[in-house]
């Protein structure tokens, strides 16, 4: 284990986890010769590591190709673009 996380102070803490899954990390831990702790905290070091690794989200651009808003719509009010949008829809 990294020498970082040794020197940080350590906090006492108290968390709800399902029955089940407690009883699953417990005995996980216990084959492998490790403490509920040492298990809990690898998991919680691997999830942050996943979240920092993903980055943040990023939108691609699907813009399509033109010359922007036609003249007209531009300045136009909000009611007059739907007019243009359901003309001849029924709307």
């Amino acid at each position: 284990m990294s020498s970082f996380y040794s020197m940080l102070r350590h906090m006492r803490t108290t968390i709800d986890i399902p029955e089940r899954l407690l009883s699953e990390a417990k005995a996980a831990a216990a084959s492998e010769k490790r403490t509920l702790r040492s298990f809990v905290e690898e998991g919680l070091r691997w999830v942050l590591s996943q979240r920092r690794r993903r980055g943040r989200f990023k939108l691609r651009d699907a813009s399509v190709g033109g010359k922007g808003l036609q003249a007209g719509i531009r300045e136009g009010s909000w009611e007059g673009i739907r007019e243009l949008i359901y003309d001849g829809r029924g709307a």
